[in-house]
């Protein structure tokens, strides 16, 4: 296998942990919040997972408890931001900071431990393709979370449940003026984003790379925040960069399989540079901001 057919052959799976955070961010971000917690949401859905399969519940289970618990997790930065009003930003980093204390504490005994992963599903014919048929060969997950990405693009663009949500980050004022709670609608939508950030650490944990590790998730939940506004509160785009650092992400590996002589920690940090370059190309465009960004995120509800 070569370098290109490498990257195609792993690129989906690692960009799976981004996608599922990025994916449930947008939808709370849509709704008017900004929940910073992600990395702490995505390592406590990971800890339980893992502890889950580990014990013999197997992967569908160990995801249910993963996305469970970080739903219940982020409904605590729901209460204290949105019930009390607190600021979201220090409230959220606070979460992240929890959930990664939890995360570390529940996996000590864990560490180092292994969990069998999932079989790989291959597309009919797709997968025979030569060079580009490795990309057809993925795990149920990688699937379904491709298949959520089409199911909240929908929700966004062509249903009732969309637009109400976009409203309600849009003008909260005026979803109320017309009937709609927006602590409710704005509670459920925090509480999707942290089931996502659950299934995104329970991936990266039982799947991807089935050992547990204390930092496992090594910066993935930022990555993924900085994915929505690299998206630019758009689905497809959200995607696409997930795909883009899946890639990148896998880069590292495939110089050093070529016998590239460039030091680890550079490979390693490459995710990170792409972030900080694509954001500040994506920061200087104020127009697309502004025609795409959401006009109440982050801003505290008026009584």
């Amino acid at each position: 296998m070569n370098a290109i057919e490498f990257i195609l052959a792993g690129m989906l799976a690692a960009a799976t942990p981004f996608l599922l955070a990025a994916l449930g961010e947008l939808v709370v971000e849509r709704a008017g919040v900004l929940n910073l917690g992600v990395e702490g949401l995505m390592a406590f859905g990971a800890v339980l997972a893992f502890i889950v399969v580990y014990h013999g519940g197997g992967h569908l289970l160990g995801f249910v408890a993963a996305g469970l618990g970080s739903a219940l997790l982020s409904l605590v930065f729901a209460l204290v931001a949105l019930g009390f009003r607190a600021n979201q930003v220090a409230t959220g980093l606070a979460i992240g900071i929890l959930g990664q204390g939890l995360s570390a504490l529940f996996g000590k005994t864990y560490e180092s431990l292994t969990v069998k992963g999932l079989p790989r599903l291959a597309l009919p014919w797709l997968s025979e393709i030569p060079l580009v048929g490795r990309l057809f060969t993925q795990d149920i997950v990688v699937w379904l979370s491709l298949a959520a990405t089409l199911a909240i693009w929908v929700m966004f663009a062509c249903t009732k449940v969309g637009l109400v949500v976009r409203a309600t980050g849009e003008n909260p004022k005026a979803a109320h003026a017309i009937g709609y709670s927006v602590v409710a609608i704005r509670f459920a939508a925090v509480a999707i984003g942290g089931t996502m950030a659950g299934f995104a650490g329970a991936y990266a944990a039982v799947v991807y790379t089935p050992l547990w590790a204390d930092g496992m998730i090594a910066g993935r939940g930022w990555i993924a925040i900085a994915l929505v506004v690299f998206g630019t509160w758009l689905t497809a785009r959200i995607f696409l960069g997930a795909c883009l650092f899946g890639a990148v992400s896998l880069m590292g590996l495939a110089a050093q399989a070529t016998g590239l002589d460039v030091p680890s920690q550079v490979l390693a940090s490459l995710p990170y540079l792409v972030t900080i370059v694509v954001l500040g190309i994506i920061s200087a465009d104020r127009r697309l901001l502004k025609l795409n960004g959401v006009a109440s995120l982050g801003e505290p509800i008026e009584r």
